[in-house]
C-alpha cells in the first residue's frame, strides 16, 4: 500500500473555491452531507468551506495533508461507488480561534454551519440557556479576558462561535446566517437561544447586534454515516488507486430540509436535492421521532440483547416490535399528508436493514439525556394527553435506564448526575433518572410507575415471558 500515491489535487484536479462557508464540527457526517450538497450545488465554484474540528485537531491535520480532498464511499446492498469531494478547501484545528474569528469577520463569509452535537448547545431541560452548563464558566472568563485584550480562547464550540460573531460585529461586515445541522427539533431556534444566552451572559452589547444581523436557519438532516474503518481505507486504495487517510462511508440516501433566511446568500443546494420550506416542524418531527427515535431504541435495546449494529438489532424480533410500537405512537402525531408516513417507515426499514452499513449502536447511544428529551418525551406526552399510556415511548426510556445500569462506558453531558441517580434504589432511581431527561416525567406518578415496571424487558429471554405492554 505504501506505493499507492496519496490523494491530492494534482492527482484529482479540483479547483479551490473561495471560503464563503465556515463550519464548526468537522466530522464524518458533515463531510457526507453538507459538504456533498455544496459540491453538487450548481454554483459550487463560488462556495468553499473552511471546516473547524471540535475537541481534537486530528481530522484537520489528516485532511490538510491531502489538500482537503477525501473520498465519499456510497455503500449500498449492491456495491460501493466512489467520489472525491473537494468542497472543503480549508481544514483547521478548532483551537485556532484566531483563524475562526478572521474567517467569520471576512466580508466574503455568508454562512456558518454547525454539527457540534446536541449536547454542545448547553441548554437546560426546559430549553433555556444553562449558565452552569459544562464549560460555560470557563468560556465566560475567557470571553471577558478577550474583551480586555487577553489572548485566551474559549474551549467550547458555542463560546468560539460567540467570540467570532463579536469579531464580525466589530469588523462591520454585515449580516450572516447560522445554520444548525444537529439533530434537534427547531435547531435554528435552539442555536439562537444558546448563542444569545451566552452572549447575554458575557455582555458587550452583543445581543442587540445578533438580534439584528444574524439569521438562525433550522434544518432537518438525514444520512446514515458510520465511522470509517481501516478496511474502508484499504478498499479505497485498492479500488481507486490512491491512498486516502480520511474517506467517509455513507448510505446512498440523503435528505436536507431547510427553513430560514440567508441574508448574505447561499449555494444553490436545491440543485442537489435540498428542500427549502416555510414550515420545517413536520419534517423535523418525522425525522427525530421515526428515524432518530428508532435509532435510540435499537441502540439501547440492541446492546442489551448482545447486538453491535443497527442491522443486527433490527433483525431481532423483540427489537423490531419495540420500534414498530413506537412508530405507531409517533405516527398518530404526524398527520401532514406530504410526510407520507407509511412510505417513510418502509424506507427506514430498508435503510436500517442494509448490513453493509455497519452503523454501530455504541455510537448512537451517546448523550442519551439530550436525545431522549427530543425523541421519546414529545411522543410520550402527546400520547398521555390523548388518553393513551405512551408505553412504546416509555419503553425507549426504560431501555436507556437498563443500558446505563449495565455499562460504565457511556457518554452523556449529565454523566455524573446519572451515576448519582444509579446509586439509588427502586422508584427513587427511576424518578431521579426521569428528572434528568425531563422534570415533567418525574412529576407524573403514572409515568414513573409505567417506566419503572419496564426495565429488564430487553434482557435476553426476558421479553418472551414479560407481561404484554398495555397501550
Amino acid at each position: 500500500m505504501n506505493s499507492v500515491p496519496v490523494l491530492h489535487r494534482g492527482l484529482k484536479p479540483l479547483p479551490n473555491a473561495p471560503v464563503r462557508i465556515v463550519h464548526l464540527g468537522l466530522g464524518a457526517f458533515h463531510r457526507s452531507h453538507q459538504a456533498w450538497y455544496t459540491q453538487h450545488a450548481g454554483d459550487a465554484a463560488q462556495w468553499g468551506i473552511a471546516a473547524f474540528t471540535g475537541r481534537r485537531p486530528d481530522a484537520a491535520e489528516a485532511l490538510s495533508a491531502q489538500d482537503c480532498l477525501y473520498t465519499l464511499v456510497e455503500r449500498s446492498a449492491g456495491g460501493d461507488s466512489f467520489e472525491v469531494i473537494g468542497s472543503i478547501v480549508e481544514a483547521v484545528d478548532g483551537a485556532n480561534v484566531s483563524r475562526l474569528c478572521d474567517l467569520v469577520a471576512a466580508k466574503e463569509t455568508a454562512i456558518i454551519t454547525l454539527t457540534i452535537t446536541e449536547a454542545a448547545y448547553g441548554l437546560a431541560a426546559d430549553g433555556t440557556f444553562d449558565p452552569g452548563g459544562p464549560g460555560v464558566a470557563d468560556d465566560l472568563h475567557t470571553l471577558s479576558a478577550a474583551a480586555s485584550g487577553g489572548t485566551g480562547a474559549p474551549g467550547t464550540p458555542l463560546g468560539r462561535l460567540v467570540l467570532a460573531l463579536a469579531r464580525r460585529r466589530d469588523s462591520g461586515t454585515g449580516p450572516i446566517a447560522v445554520v444548525s445541522c444537529d439533530n434537534l427539533s427547531a435547531n435554528g431556534e435552539v442555536a439562537r437561544r444558546a448563542v444569545l444566552g451566552l452572549a447575554g451572559a458575557w455582555g458587550q452589547g452583543l445581543v442587540e447586534w445578533i438580534d439584528t444581523n444574524v439569521s438562525f436557519v433550522s434544518t432537518s438532516v438525514d444520512r446514515i454515516t458510520p465511522r470509517t474503518t481501516e478496511a474502508d481505507i484499504a478498499e479505497v486504495a485498492e479500488q481507486c488507486g490512491y491512498r486516502d487517510s480520511s474517506p467517509v462511508v455513507a448510505e446512498p440516501f440523503r435528505n436536507w430540509v431547510l427553513s430560514g433566511d440567508f441574508p448574505a446568500g447561499r449555494p444553490r443546494w436545491e440543485d442537489a436535492g435540498a428542500v427549502l420550506v416555510d414550515d420545517i416542524e413536520p419534517y423535523e418531527h418525522r425525522k427525530l421521532w421515526l428515524l432518530n427515535g428508532s435509532h435510540s431504541i435499537l441502540a439501547y435495546a440492541g446492546q442489551l440483547r448482545g447486538h453491535a449494529t443497527v442491522a443486527e438489532a433490527l433483525a431481532d424480533p423483540t427489537c423490531r416490535k419495540a420500534v414498530e410500537d413506537f412508530w405507531d405512537e409517533a405516527a398518530r402525531h404526524l398527520t401532514a399528508e406530504e410526510l407520507d408516513i407509511p412510505q417513510y417507515r418502509q424506507a427506514l426499514l430498508d435503510r436500517f436493514s442494509n448490513a453493509r452499513i455497519a452503523h454501530r449502536l455504541m455510537q448512537i447511544a451517546a448523550d442519551g439525556t439530550t436525545k431522549l428529551r427530543m425523541r421519546a418525551v414529545p411522543v410520550l406526552m402527546a400520547e398521555r394527553a390523548a388518553g393513551r399510556s405512551g408505553a412504546g415511548s416509555a419503553l425507549m426510556i426504560a431501555a436507556w435506564i437498563d443500558y446505563i445500569a449495565t455499562t460504565k462506558d457511556f457518554q452523556d453531558p449529565l454523566r455524573l448526575e446519572i451515576q448519582a441517580a444509579n446509586a439509588l434504589k427502586g422508584e427513587d432511581r427511576v424518578e431521579a433518572l426521569l428528572r434528568l431527561v425531563s422534570a415533567g416525567l418525574a412529576e407524573d406518578p403514572q409515568i414513573v410507575a409505567l417506566v419503572r415496571r419496564l426495565p429488564g424487558f430487553f434482557t435476553p429471554n426476558a421479553a418472551a415471558t414479560a407481561a404484554p405492554i398495555q397501550h
